[in-house]
């Protein structure tokens, strides 16, 4: 399936997107003054978390729909699977267009995204652990019902779609240097890379997956797809694709500079940085470009002008207070601490003015007696706190220390640039 022109030309892109201006939003693209400080780049983010339907997918969504209508080959409706960002995307799109709507989702897709596709009308079947047996079923059914199957990534009128994100980033800072894409599929990743390619060559772009979903990894190296363990895990579940498709491949191999992995522990820390410098919530794939320029994986300068796209935030709620107490023992603020001192009267309440002179914050304290690992006549205090940083953290373990107490650390961090 060679890359042709024009399907893939410039113009085909320009013209999907015009076609595209009223179903989907121009997202803001701002720059962000204190994470350019602390990277020493010029840093701006692409808002697809601010989108319709909360991801960039209603993107490609809406022009293969609108190809479907056009060419008659829309069946009885349209079948989609996901893990959830392409289904809500499907769905959307498919209810403007008055087309029926099915989309087969991961048994453990985010009850989030499952609820939000109810609500667009869409007909949600769970089925399988993972995406590749979610599309299976979705494949199946759409031979029965005939149903227009529509692809998350693989395919023309989608990329083309995904594409209208990669011109509005260049028509709206014409002189990036460097842009950061989350990678699964490769849609979003190859639509962007043509986009910004064809206008200029010498723009840098950067595709990012998780380190434990990665079957990109060596692809820009050997041309090889890595295998994904059946039960790998990441909180990234808009990108836990463990097939690359036929025709991003081809896209990917031309038009992409670089490929680099990050872990989950990273991509929490960039939740909360995002949340804490942009105040927008960004789920764990659409954050994952955030977390490699914070992890420094990708290498940057003060002459760059770097755009990292925020894919998505239909963040599942129950996942957003772990992320953040993740995201925060990573970063250093959040820490545990097990103190052994004497049970006597008094002694818990010195070692609670020791936190607070250095004004450490207690969130919990529990006590531990009669334990096998706890002498006779001591208590073991776990205190789970909340300091300024790594540097606080240290200075609160080396005051108990000079005071003779037992201190364990039962939280790590994640050192910079290790994933």
């Amino acid at each position: 399936m060679p890359i042709e022109s024009p399907p893939l030309s410039l113009e085909r892109l320009n013209a999907t997107r015009n076609s595209l201006r009223d179903a989907v939003v121009h997202t803001a693209q701002w720059h962000n003054d204190a994470l350019s400080a602390t990277l020493n780049t010029s840093l701006a983010f692409k808002y697809e978390n601010l989108q319709r339907a909360g991801s960039f997918k209603i993107r490609g969504a809406t022009n293969k729909i609108a190809r479907l209508l056009a060419t008659g080959a829309q069946g009885n409706g349209v079948i989609a699977a996901s893990a959830g960002n392409h289904a809500q995307g499907v769905a959307r799109a498919a209810g403007l267009a008055g087309l029926r709507a099915v989309v087969v989702m991961p048994v453990n897709a985010p009850l989030t995204k499952v609820e939000a596709c109810r609500k667009m009308g869409a007909e949600v079947h769970l089925h399988g652990t993972n995406l590749e047996q979610a599309t299976e079923l979705a494949q199946e059914v759409a031979r029965r019902d005939n149903l227009a199957f529509l692809s998350p990534y693989d395919d023309r009128d989608v990329i083309a779609g995904q594409a209208s994100c990669g011109l509005e980033m260049f028509e709206d800072d014409p002189d990036v240097t460097l842009a950061v894409v989350p990678l699964g599929g490769g849609g979003l990743l190859s639509g962007v890379a043509l986009a910004l390619k064809l206008q200029n060559p010498a723009i840098r772009v950067v595709g990012v997956q998780t380190d434990t979903v990665a079957p990109w990894r060596r692809f820009l190296a050997d041309g090889s797809i890595e295998e994904v363990a059946p039960d790998a895990h990441t909180i990234a579940d808009g990108i836990k694709v463990k097939r690359a498709g036929e025709l991003t491949r081809q896209v990917i191999a031309r038009y992409v500079d670089d490929i680099v992995t990050v872990s989950d522990n990273a991509i929490a820390e960039a939740i909360v940085t995002l949340l804490e410098h942009t105040h927008t919530i960004g789920e764990g794939a659409g954050v994952i470009g955030l977390a490699a320029l914070m992890s420094g994986r990708i290498p940057v300068s003060e002459r760059d002008r770097v755009v990292c796209v925020i894919s998505g935030g239909n963040v599942d709620t129950s996942l957003v207070g772990r992320s953040i107490d993740y995201g925060l023992a990573s970063s250093g603020r959040l820490i545990n601490l097990s103190v052994t001192i004497q049970d006597t009267p008094g002694n818990l309440a010195h070692l609670l003015d020791t936190v607070a002179r250095l004004s450490v914050n207690i969130r919990h304290v529990e006590h531990r007696r009669g334990e096998l690992h706890v002498p006779v006549g001591m208590t073991q205090v776990i205190l789970e706190m909340e300091a300024r940083g790594p540097e606080h953290q240290e200075q609160l373990v080396t005051l108990f220390q000079e005071e003779g107490l037992q201190v364990n650390t039962l939280t790590t961090r994640q050192p910079k640039g290790q994933a």
